[in-house]
């Protein structure tokens, strides 16, 4: 999947604003079960925010990456602890 682009990227920042977190990532790090929430929730919302609640932005950051990652979405905005997440839905989930 291409990266987005700058015009994309502020079309679902704004679409992500009003968006509460949907999934809270705790101390005790990125488990299998909450990646499996933060894969369903892109599956059925395209666009949702997750919260980190890592101590320091480094631990954050590489959470924030290792999600995008393992998720195959792409990271739309990080603000403090929250990161929005953006996958287009499966054409067969639609």
């Amino acid at each position: 999947m291409p990266p987005l682009t700058a015009r994309e990227r502020s079309f679902l920042k704004a679409r992500a604003h009003p968006l509460e977190p949907i999934v809270t990532v705790g101390h005790d790090g990125l488990s299998d079960t909450v990646l499996k929430e933060i894969d369903g929730a892109l599956t059925a919302h395209e666009l949702i925010k997750v919260r980190v609640n890592a101590g320091d932005r480094t631990a954050r950051r590489g959470l924030f990456e290792e999600i995008a990652l393992r998720t195959g979405a792409d990271a739309v905005q990080q603000v403090g602890k929250v990161l929005v997440l953006w996958r287009p839905r499966p054409l067969d989930a639609a």
